[in-house]
C-alpha cells in the first residue's frame, strides 16, 4: 500500500466531523483499504444500535484493529462506559465480567459469559448491500464529544500478575495524541503505521489506533506477529509501533529497507536492541517511558548507553524523598501530583535515569535487596544475556531464585562444569557486588524470559519454574 496525501489533524472530539475525502484510507489489510466514507457509515451505524442498548459498560475484545477502532469510536458517540481487557482468553476474560455489562468482538462466543454479546463484524455485514449503499449516500450526522464525560477502563498485570483497573477519560487520551502530534507529527507526515503490539493497551491504543486517526494516518488492521513480517513491512513511508519484546528478537536478520520511525515501550530496552534496530532499519528506536496509569512521561533514543529520559514538555517532574519520580501530568490529571514507584536521578533540562522501581526492593533477613540490582549484577557477568528474579517463599525460609538465560559462552561453561559447579561458580562471582542474603539460592535456565504481548514479565509463569 502507497503512502497517501496528508490531511489536517482533526482532535479526537472532533473525529468523526472531519472534512476528508470519501476515498481517503483508514485502514488496510494487504492491498484492501477501508475508506474514510466507509469508516463513518460504520460508526454511525453501530453507535446508533449502541444507543438502543440499555447496557452501559461495553468491554471491546479484538483481534483486527479497524473493528475495534469502529468499536472504540461508536462506544464513544453512543455515551457508553468503555472497558479495554488486555486479555481475550475465555477464563481470563470471565474473571474481569464484573466490570462490565456488555461485550463487543469479533472472536468466537464466549460461553463463559452470561452478558450480551456483540460480533461487530457481524452487526456491520448484516445490512444488504444496497441498504449500505443508500445509507452511504446520506451524509451520517455526529455531534462533538465531551471527552471528560466519557470513562474508559484499561487493565495492567500489576506486580502480582492480578489485572487491576484503571480508571480513565478520553480527555486524558485526547491531549496526548495532540502531543505527540505536535511531537512527531512532522516526522510521520504521511505514512502508514504498522504495529506488533495490542491496542488493548494503552500505548498501542494511543499509537496504533488514535493518533493515526486524528492525523490521518492509514493503520494495519492486523499484528506483525513475527520478525519476518516486520523485515518485510520496512518501507520509507511506514512506521513502525513495536515493544522491547519484538527488537531484540531481530538481532540476527537482515533487512535493506528503513522505516521512517521506529517506537517502542511497554518495557526497558537493551542498547544491544537498539543498535539492532539503527542496522536494520537504519533507525534509532524512539523509546516512550510511561505507564497505563500516567500515560506517557518521557523519550529517549538510546544513541548511547547513557543517554538519559527527556520529559514531554507539557509534564512537570520532581522526586519523593525515596528518589521516586512524582509527575503533573496532563494525560493523568493536570491538577493533581501523582507518585510512581520508578526511582530516578533528576538531571538539568528536565532530564532523568531510571533507577529502579522501589517496589522491587524487598527484606531478606532483615536486609534490603533491591532485585533490578541483583538482575544488573547477574547480566554484567559474561554467561548471562538475560534475568529474572523473584522472592522465593517456603515454610523455612525466605530466599531469592533466578530465571535466566545464557550467553552462548554460559551455555559452553555449563555444559563444561556441569549445573552443580556452574551455579556455585556463579555465586562466587556474585559475592563480588551482593550481600550473601542477596544472591540468588535456585536457579533455572530458559531458552526466553515469559513475556506478555506488551513486553512485561509473566509472573506466574515465572513462579511455576520453582
Amino acid at each position: 500500500m502507497q503512502a497517501h496525501h496528508t490531511v489536517p489533524f482533526a482532535p479526537l472530539q472532533h473525529l468523526m466531523v472531519a472534512s476528508r475525502p470519501d476515498t481517503y484510507p483508514v485502514a488496510f489489510h494487504g492491498h484492501t483499504c477501508v475508506t474514510w466514507l466507509t469508516w463513518q457509515a460504520d460508526v454511525y451505524r453501530l453507535a446508533e444500535a449502541l444507543r438502543q442498548h440499555p447496557a452501559k459498560r461495553w468491554a471491546l475484545c479484538f483481534d483486527d484493529s479497524y473493528h475495534f477502532a469502529v468499536a472504540f469510536m461508536a462506544a464513544a458517540h453512543a455515551d457508553k462506559h468503555l472497558i479495554l481487557p488486555g486479555n481475550h482468553q475465555p477464563e481470563a476474560l470471565a474473571e474481569l465480567s464484573p466490570h462490565f455489562d456488555a461485550l463487543l468482538h469479533d472472536r468466537p462466543h464466549y460461553a463463559q459469559l452470561t452478558c450480551p454479546q456483540w460480533t461487530a463484524s457481524a452487526l456491520l455485514s448484516k445490512q444488504s448491500s444496497e441498504q449500505r449503499d443508500a445509507q452511504s449516500t446520506a451524509q451520517p450526522v455526529f455531534g462533538e464529544l465531551c471527552l471528560s464525560a466519557l470513562p474508559l477502563t484499561l487493565f495492567t498485570s500489576g506486580s502480582s500478575g492480578t489485572p487491576k483497573a484503571i480508571e480513565k477519560t478520553l480527555a486524558e487520551l485526547a491531549e496526548e495524541v495532540e502531543h505527540h502530534e505536535r511531537t512527531w507529527g512532522a516526522t510521520l507526515a504521511g505514512s502508514r503505521i504498522v504495529s506488533t503490539v495490542s491496542h488493548q493497551h494503552i500505548y498501542g491504543l494511543l499509537f496504533r489506533i488514535l493518533w493515526p486517526l486524528c492525523a490521518g494516518r492509514v493503520f494495519a488492521r492486523q499484528d506483525l506477529v513475527y520478525p519476518e513480517q516486520v523485515i518485510a513491512q520496512a518501507e520509507a513511508d511506514t512506521t513502525l509501533v513495536t515493544s522491547p519484546a519484538l527488537l531484540k528478537r531481530l538481532s540476527d536478520e537482515q533487512c535493506d529497507c528503513a522505516y521512517r520511525a521506529v517506537y517502542s515501550s511497554g518495557g526497558p530496552l537493551s542498547f544491544d536492541a537498539a543498535q539492532s534496530s539503527q542496522r536494520l532499519f537504519a533507525q534509532w528506536p524512539v523509546e516512550v517511558y510511561g505507564s497505563t496509569e500516567t500515560g506517557g512521561i518521557a523519550y529517549r533514543q538510546q544513541t548511547d548507553p547513557e543517554i538519559p529520559w527527556q520529559v514531554f514538555d507539557v509534564i512537570e517532574v520532581t522526586v519523593n524523598a525515596e528518589h521516586c519520580l512524582r509527575i503533573r501530568s496532563p494525560f493523568v490529571d493536570a491538577g493533581q501530583w501523582y507518585q510512581t514507584s520508578d526511582q530516578c536521578q533528576l538531571l538539568a533540562e528536565r532530564q532523568f535515569i531510571l533507577q529502579g522501581r522501589v517496589d522491587r526492593v524487598v527484606k531478606i533477613e532483615e536486609k534490603r535487596i533491591s532485585l533490578t540490582e541483583v538482575e544488573a549484577r547477574l547480566c554484567q557477568l559474561p554467561w548471562i544475556d538475560e534475568a529474572a528474579v523473584l522472592v522465593l517463599e517456603d515454610a523455612r525460609r525466605v530466599s531469592l531464585g533466578a530465571v535466566l538465560t545464557l550467553t552462548q559462552e554460559g551455555e559452553v561453561e555449563l555444559t563444561r562444569l556441569g549445573k552443580g559447579a556452574f551455579w556455585l561458580a556463579l555465586r562466587q562471582a556474585l559475592r563480588s557486588w551482593l550481600e550473601p542474603v542477596g544472591i540468588p539460592r535456585r536457579f533455572r535456565v530458559v531458552a526466553e524470559i515469559p513475556l506478555n504481548s506488551q513486553g512485561k514479565r509473566l509472573m506466574r509463569d515465572l513462579e511455576q519454574l520453582f
